[in-house]
């Protein structure tokens, strides 16, 4: 069968596979290594797959149009996202119409609400891959009986009803291939904190922490860590230096890399043995409550940066999300071991916490400044659908937003959406922009990222940061004098003919 996996634009820079669907305040893109561990599963079963990555490259709805019609799939999967749902759609109609695929929508927003989803997307969607999602889409694509596939809701055009099928167990994640890079280049992935270009690599999937804001364990992967092997980890990194032999470093994206400390230290050792922390560097996203005897080993099997959940600068904000077995202290201790070692650290926090105040946000920024942090991301706590703190937020009217599309504000940033009574929305957003002036605008920070470029692609990462840094807060000065277009979406016509699917006059 012809398949095609469209990964559709919305605006220019909309990053979709990231923890929040948005263009990021950094003006970053994120790989799609999930969607392309997909995509090898089908090229392995035989079907002709192409991938049309038009978020990365900021391809017009049109020219992913031709390109998917060129191709004339018989099914389309979509990787759909909670602002963008009605994009998605929108595109999903064209294609169908074009080309009389039928439709797949994957991802966390059409796991966690099929039936809008379907309600929608009357007449254009016709599957949702619940979770995840590689076996599932692979059934479909060998004509299975739909009837049948664990994992899948789909529409019965005689009930007029959306059926879920039963869930699909999680799947043994060393029997997976590696995602099929061969679809991508490196170079339409920009982010100032790595070295360029880069690719990104899971280690794992599931996690076996409970924090109340995270999608994945909740809708995708569940709240078990499965590993893979070291050796399969290693071969994948061979395999990415082998597709794409200028690639400088590796990122391993998995939420939980080091929460089994015998699993890194077997990779860092097979890392060693092969040789190739002489040939690239590495990264990883950690927690605060890593073991730190094993940080040495990473570092002398070349990991570079340390991307951090710190979340907080106070023990009380951390328990109001669930951030288990972690504490202020504790990221103290473990922020200062790594600076010594010789880390670069990039540190995530959050405003707008349960209970937050204009004193416990002012807590988190003055917490990010007193630690030796090279960079820093700070964002409002965001609530998506499918998640424990999205049900808690709607049921105490925390939630401001009746929309899918209000997830964005009119620059396709992430909105607050989270506002109470001691703490508005609006207040959140105004810490959030202190935070980040606050830590990048002093002297000893300039003074400190200045002298850490010790090569072009390093002054290049730096200015791609401050180019970002400095376009964010630029369109916030013009959206604030009233000369930023509101968003953008279907309109209600359009959303008509996407709940319908009749035409509308005008």
């Amino acid at each position: 069968m012809n398949i095609a996996i469209l990964n559709p634009s919305f605006g220019d820079d909309f990053v979709r596979v990231a923890r929040w669907a948005a263009k990021s305040r950094g003006r970053v893109q994120r790989h799609p290594e999930y969607l392309l561990t997909a995509a090898q599963v089908l090229l392995d079963q035989g079907h002709d797959t192409i991938f049309v990555e038009a978020a990365a490259r900021n391809l017009t709805p049109e020219e992913s149009f031709k390109i998917c019609e060129g191709h004339r799939p018989g099914l389309l999967i979509i990787h759909a996202t909670t602002p963008s749902i009605y994009n998605d759609i929108e595109q999903a109609k064209e294609i169908k119409l074009r080309t009389g695929c039928r439709v797949c929508f994957v991802g966390q927003h059409a796991s966690a609400e099929p039936e809008n989803t379907f309600e929608i997307g009357r007449n254009v969607v016709d599957f949702i891959a619940r979770g995840e999602y590689d076996h599932t889409v692979r059934d479909l694509a060998d004509g299975m009986d739909p009837g049948k596939i664990l994992g899948l809701t789909w529409w019965d055009a005689e009930s007029l009803q959306a059926v879920k099928n039963p869930d699909r167990p999680p799947v043994d994640v060393n029997d997976l291939p590696f995602p099929a890079w061969q679809l991508i280049e490196p170079e339409w992935y920009p982010d100032g904190g790595k070295k360029f270009p880069f690719l990104t690599l899971i280690t794992g999937r599931g996690c076996n922490n409970g924090c109340t804001f995270c999608r994945d364990p909740q809708i995708m992967y569940g709240y078990r860590l499965r590993n893979r092997t070291a050796k399969s980890v290693v071969d994948e990194m061979e395999y990415d230096l082998k597709i794409h032999p200028q690639v400088r470093e590796i990122m391993f994206e998995t939420d939980t890399f080091a929460a089994d400390t015998q699993h890194v230290k077997e990779v860092c050792e097979e890392i060693m043995k092969r040789g190739l922390h002489k040939r690239i560097s590495w990264s990883c996203n950690m927690r605060v409550n890593t073991d730190l005897e094993v940080l040495p080993l990473m570092r002398e099997s070349g990991c570079r940066m340390l991307m951090t959940g710190f979340e907080f600068g106070y023990d009380d904000g951390l328990k109001a999300i669930n951030k288990g077995g972690v504490s202020v202290d504790m990221a103290r201790d473990y922020a200062h071991e790594a600076n010594r070692l010789g880390f670069t650290i990039h540190g995530c926090f959050m405003i707008g916490a349960p209970g937050e105040t204009r004193e416990t946000a002012q807590q988190t920024i003055d917490f990010a400044k007193s630690l030796p942090l090279d960079t820093v991301q700070i964002t409002g706590v965001a609530s998506y659908p499918g998640t424990s703190l999205y049900k808690w937020a709607k049921e105490n009217e925390f939630l401001r937003a009746d929309d899918w599309r209000e997830w964005l504000n009119a620059q396709k940033e992430q909105r607050t959406l989270l506002s109470y009574p001691q703490f508005s929305s609006e207040e959140i957003d105004e810490y959030i922009d202190r935070g980040l002036k606050e830590f990048y605008l002093r002297p000893k920070q300039m003074w400190k990222m200045l002298i850490s470029i010790r090569s072009m692609g390093d002054l290049l990462r730096k200015l791609h940061g401050f180019k970002a840094f400095m376009d964010y807060f630029f369109k916030k000065i013009r959206s604030a004098f009233g000369s930023t277009p509101p968003p953008t979406g279907p309109d209600k016509r359009v959303e008509e003919e996407l709940r319908t699917g009749e035409t509308v006059a005008l």
